[in-house]
């Protein structure tokens, strides 16, 4: 599955048969808990292509929009899947677009580039993943050992990164002159941006660490019960300054994805960027609350949200109603995520105690 979940050890009655391994039928797993809401985002997706093509007709579904799609999804791809650790552990990070701004400018610095130009292009990424983690380390130290809340801790960040962006650069946009840099950050690979291969890998690695690590499972654990993984032994702590610091360098890495795609770093870069990878976060299945991540919903959420973006500019629509309709979309995500809560606890409560 997508998604973490606390397990809830139950024991069938004596005079009920025991539920299979599997958890029942196909059937009903296929419309029950994470493979659900994985279906209902492919079919959202779906409708959304279905529309793309009868509005636009065949210059929708031609091989170069879907790779300005894909090219799209994969910067703020980047950024929402360190999201989405953060808000599964019951966390967030208002900064991560800040970060990102911040990234570019510091890594696209003359002195930077002629230092990289002397050694090797490797220097720039060094240098901006370096910030981005410190930025990180920052937002996890105050919130963790500080104890702050992680909604004014990063808040803070977001304007304190963009103002030092903006200092660093002198409110000038930065050009990156290392063709090296550029060189491989804008070609493809098998007919496949490079960016996008970077957000998959990225993806697969997210996946990996949420769903098949001690790590992913102390992730979901503090966001389900903190007092409780606190009282098992998880260094709750120390393990929120390591999410913090995730979130850091994907900000970071799509920090030069973006200095690839335009060949600049300015303090602009990655604007309103938290909101959209908290939105895409939410749409994809993962709970606010913490206790429950998906990387296959927020990978879903970010083809979503590219995929109408698209349809939206290949209709001309004016950018005001695209906004009022992603914001319904957002809404109606968190309304159903309430809605799957209750339920969940009602059915918890409804439980007989069984010997």
């Amino acid at each position: 599955m997508s998604e973490q979940k606390t397990p809830v050890a139950e024991k069938p009655s004596v005079q009920t048969p025991a539920p299979s391994a599997s958890g029942g039928s196909a059937v009903q797993r296929l419309f029950h808990g994470s493979a659900a809401r994985s279906v209902g985002l492919v079919i959202a997706l779906a409708a959304i292509f279905a529309i793309g093509i009868v509005t636009t007709g065949d210059r929708f579904l031609s091989g170069d929009n879907m790779l300005v799609i894909l090219r799209h999804a994969s910067i703020i791809g980047v950024i929402s899947i360190g999201v989405t650790f953060v808000i599964t552990a019951g966390g967030i990070d208002l900064s991560v677009g800040s970060v990102m701004g911040l990234t570019t400018v510091v890594a696209s610095l003359a002195s930077v580039q002629m230092a990289a130009s002397q050694s090797s292009w490797l220097l720039m990424v060094v240098v901006a993943l370096a910030v981005g983690a410190l930025a990180g380390l920052i937002n996890g130290v105050i919130i963790a050992y500080g104890n702050v809340v992680a909604f004014i801790a990063t808040l803070a960040m977001l304007v304190g990164a963009r103002g030092l962006a903006e200092i660093v650069s002198g409110r000038r946009t930065l050009l990156v002159t290392n063709t090296d840099f550029t060189g491989v950050l804008r070609a493809d690979v098998l007919g496949i941006p490079v960016l996008v291969w970077i957000f998959a890998l990225v993806a697969a690695a997210g996946w990996f660490l949420l769903n098949r690590t001690t790590f992913g499972r102390r992730t979901v654990a503090i966001g389900g019960n903190l007092e409780a993984s606190r009282l098992a032994g998880i260094k709750v702590k120390r393990h929120l300054v390591a999410l913090y610091v995730l979130a850091g360098v994907t900000a970071a890495i799509a920090g030069l994805m973006m200095m690839g795609r335009t060949t600049s770093g300015t303090s602009t870069h990655g604007l309103l960027y938290e909101l959209d990878a908290i939105a895409i976060v939410v749409v994809g299945g993962t709970l606010l609350a913490g206790g429950r991540g998906t990387i296959v919903g927020t990978i879903l959420g970010v083809l979503i949200f590219s995929t109408l973006t698209n349809v939206f500019t290949q209709n001309n629509m004016d950018t005001s109603v695209q906004a009022l309709i992603k914001g319904a979309i957002i809404v109606l995500a968190v309304l159903l995520q309430q809605r799957f809560a209750v339920r969940k606890e009602r059915k918890a409560k409804a439980k007989p105690v069984r010997a």
